[in-house]
């Protein structure tokens, strides 16, 4: 406990980490307060019980609850998110962004203002669907169609605010602005869900405190155990030729290639959960369709969703990891380093050595990954409240851990510049080293 009071004290000393800890702290209170504003010509006081499920749900948490509440900032960064993803995407498909990507500094200026369009676009039709269908007749105050107009341009800019929001954090604050963003407005839902599961616990019969200790110690485990796949690595030894140049030596040295168990972070959820959307949408354009077996996949609790959301994730993890690590370029670039791996072949041998590494660590790495991700409906299985079960596992736990971890690891690196023990004893946090959904610095989730 001193060693952690030290620490906090170390981190006060350092004038520039203090500074960008403080504005980053202005910034998300800021978008909090904002968040909090509905749209013009809207009477808070008529929405009703507004709350959401299934994907709108999962955008309302993303975005703070200023989905259900008709709010400015109610599209948050879904849009950039989606523009970054397909940026991603197109990166890897089309040969004109595989040259951007190779171009360094202008590359990635190029494909941030690309992404920054392409936002535009995204928040200008999503806003029109979601004054459409998501905000209550009743609760428009003026004239219908100077509201369709008001509030279509209003959604866009409070999209294009909390990104800009999320780009000055980056730049001037810590941890990734974007990222810090969607976790502030998961974690402003844990006050609200932990009250209600205290409230069903401890008022009626509920199981008591007893029941409530309980799910706090395996709500810590679940959080111990996503950590560890998030942190695992399976490290490949690489020597590197000794070189003598004047009176200096060059490498001899053995280094490590770190193999993430989890190399496609939370990409594989997220893909997984739009295709199981596409059920509960179908039922809801044709009512017909509500007494067929489609209507089993409208409810996560059941196990028909819970084992088709699992083998999807299974799959897109070894589809994501496929297209984003090239185990060929890394042989290429380690043979051009005069590096090699001890008792492996340069060239073909060593990519085929590395490829056939990822494999065996991939899979035990997605099978872990499809149980998190289905822990939210087994907690609700086991009496938890829907609203709480959600910290157990799924999108919001691995955003959490992973921004945190991120975050931490750029503190951990001002107090070690500065020759200030880091936060860890023993070890260092080693944040997260992948799951880019953009290009440039500012990638999210």
């Amino acid at each position: 406990m001193k060693k952690l009071f030290t620490t906090l004290s170390n981190i006060w000393k350092i004038q520039e980490l203090k500074e960008r800890i403080v504005y980053t702290l202005m910034i998300l209170l800021v978008y909090r307060f904002v968040s909090h504003a509905v749209l013009p010509g809207v009477d808070a006081t008529l929405l009703g019980d507004n709350t959401k499920s299934g994907i709108l749900g999962l955008l309302d948490m993303f975005a703070g609850g200023s989905f259900s509440r008709v709010s400015i900032l109610a599209l948050g960064v879904m849009p950039y998110i989606s523009a970054s993803i397909v940026v991603q995407l197109l990166g890897i498909a089309v040969p004109s962004f595989q040259k951007m990507q190779k171009e360094g500094e202008s590359g990635r200026k190029k494909l941030n203002q690309i992404t920054r369009y392409l936002t535009v676009a995204i928040t200008a039709v999503q806003a029109i669907g979601y004054v459409k269908t998501q905000v209550p007749a009743e609760a428009i105050i003026i004239d219908h169609t100077l509201f369709f107009v008001l509030a279509t341009f209003v959604l866009s800019a409070g999209t294009l605010f909390v990104m800009w929001l999320g780009e000055k954090i980056t730049d001037k604050g810590i941890g990734n602005g974007i990222s810090l963003i969607i976790m502030v407005g998961i974690i402003a839902r844990l006050p609200i869900a932990l009250s209600q599961e205290v409230s069903s616990r401890v008022v009626g019969e509920g199981g008591g405190l007893i029941a409530l200790v309980l799910e706090i110690v395996a709500l810590f485990a679940v959080v111990m155990f996503t950590i560890m796949i998030v942190q695992g690595v399976r490290k490949v030894p690489v020597q590197y030729a000794k070189r003598i140049v004047g009176n200096r030596q060059f490498g001899g040295v053995r280094q490590y290639i770190p193999l993430k168990v989890n190399a496609a972070g939370v990409m594989p959820i997220i893909f997984a959960q739009a295709l199981m959307f596409i059920p509960a949408t179908l039922t809801g354009f044709f009512p017909s369709l509500q007494n067929t077996w489609l209507i089993q996949f409208s409810d996560y609790t059941s196990l028909a969703y819970s084992l088709t959301f699992a083998f999807l994730i299974i799959a897109f993890t070894f589809f994501y990891t496929a297209i984003t690590v090239n185990p060929t370029q890394m042989s290429d670039d380690m043979k051009k380093n005069g590096g090699f791996i001890p008792g492996i072949k340069p060239g073909l041998s060593t990519s085929s050595f590395i490829d056939d590494v990822i494999s065996k660590i991939t899979f035990p790495g997605a099978i872990f990954l499809a149980i998190i991700a289905i822990l939210p409906s087994i907690a609700v299985k086991f009496g938890i409240k829907s609203e709480f079960a959600h910290f157990y596992g799924g999108t919001s736990l691995l955003i959490l851990v992973g921004v945190v971890l991120d975050t931490l690891q750029q503190i951990e690196s001002y107090l070690l510049m500065r020759h200030y023990d880091g936060l860890m004893k023993t070890g260092r946090v080693t944040g997260r080293t992948g799951i880019p959904a953009a290009s440039g610095s500012n990638a999210v989730i």
